[in-house]
């Protein structure tokens, strides 16, 4: 049986036992291979993306909680000096001070959000639950919605834009929508990719100047050479789902990771692929990894399940790995200007040192 997740979920699946609220909310179906897997109901129908949200869409906001810090969240990023964390519950929280105290943004959605990206530092998007699109021109202190299908009942779990104007965003069963004037409008382009079984698609980043890649369930993996006017399949190294893809600091140069602590690299944009092999005291490491950035100075962190931190100064050649003392599981990771990492996950925000140890708030 093929591998039914939802990548939040997996994401999630990175942020294992999510709890019985998330389980009841989105009424998935819990399976756990090697690590917890959140997957969507596997009798879902899918239905052509059609929907738009309009000016007469009403939304509930996001409640404004002290315990938004410290529950599920998603993903991060910089817009800027500032930090924006999304995730359970429509909470988008933002930080001026390097992750020391956070604000709660002003969000029409109570949806789970699984991803955020900045194009610059005020423009950005964040995705998540019935294919929701949102919108921030400020930094992401308050946001619009842009695009949702209700009826559609599946998670977008990633978004990235190459300049203000062209954007993708990634999802459950194949999903891709491109906008060409900053979300205005989007469009489904699913059917450029040869993915006829609508394996779920878990992660989009941009590699050099025009390339962009795509990976998700069953090892899949897209690229495009000329920023999404084609699509082509890359022959995959693993079977397997993965999670992240992350672009290298030269051309044609990208990582990816997913399940039992894989990752590969590629020098020449998904030509061929060298396996790198995380070794901890107990052998190869089999924690799925769910997220990832390249920081400033060109290292490579990864984190996932397990409180596992993994960190490489070789451009992906060789990690060292971390596992945190409280396990909690972990979805994303951004640097700071004091070289330490900001991660979130399973326990909502957290600071540590550039290995992963915790440091004083």
């Amino acid at each position: 049986m093929r591998e039914l997740f939802s990548p939040i979920f997996e994401r999630s699946r990175a942020v294992m036992n999510l709890g019985t609220a998330v389980r009841q909310r989105f009424q998935l179906v819990h399976v756990f291979t090697l690590c917890a897997a959140v997957l969507l109901p596997a009798l879902y129908s899918v239905p052509s993306i059609a929907a738009h949200t309009d000016a007469a869409h009403t939304a509930s906001y996001a409640v404004e909680s002290p315990a938004a810090q410290t529950s599920l969240l998603l993903d991060i990023a910089r817009a800027g000096q500032r930090l924006v964390a999304v995730g359970d519950r429509g909470h988008i929280l933002y930080s001026d001070n390097e992750g020391l105290s956070w604000l709660q943004a002003r969000v029409p959605t109570q949806q789970l959000l699984t991803a955020v990206f900045f194009v610059d530092e005020q423009s950005g998007w964040a995705v998540g639950h019935d294919a929701l699109i949102l919108h921030t021109s400020d930094a992401g202190q308050t946001w619009t919605r842009q695009y949702d299908d209700l009826d559609q009942e599946a998670p977008l779990l990633d978004v990235w834009f190459k300049d203000h104007n062209t954007g993708y965003a990634v999802g459950a069963y194949g999903m891709l929508l491109v906008t060409h004037n900053g979300g205005q409008t989007w469009q489904s382009i699913g059917d450029m990719l040869e993915n006829e079984d609508g394996y779920h698609l878990n992660a989009i980043d941009g590699v050099s100047a025009d390339g962009v890649f795509i990976v998700g369930e069953m090892g899949g993996m897209f690229r495009s050479r000329d920023a999404g006017a084609s699509w082509e399949t890359v022959d995959s190294p693993y079977s397997g789902s993965l999670f992240g893809v992350i672009a290298g600091q030269h051309a044609h140069e990208l990582v990816v990771y997913g399940l039992r602590g894989h990752i590969f690299r590629s020098t020449d944009f998904g030509e061929s692929w060298q396996a790198t092999v995380v070794n901890t005291d107990n052998g190869p490491l089999k924690f799925g990894l769910t997220g990832g950035t390249q920081l400033d100075n060109g290292d490579i962190v990864i984190v996932g399940h397990g409180g596992t931190v993994l960190r490489s100064d070789d451009a992906g050649l060789s990690f060292s790995v971390k596992n945190r003392a409280d396990r909690a599981s972990l979805a994303a990771v951004v640097g700071s200007e004091q070289q330490e990492l900001i991660l979130v996950g399973q326990n909502g925000v957290q600071r540590s040192d550039k290995q992963g140890n915790d440091v004083a708030r």
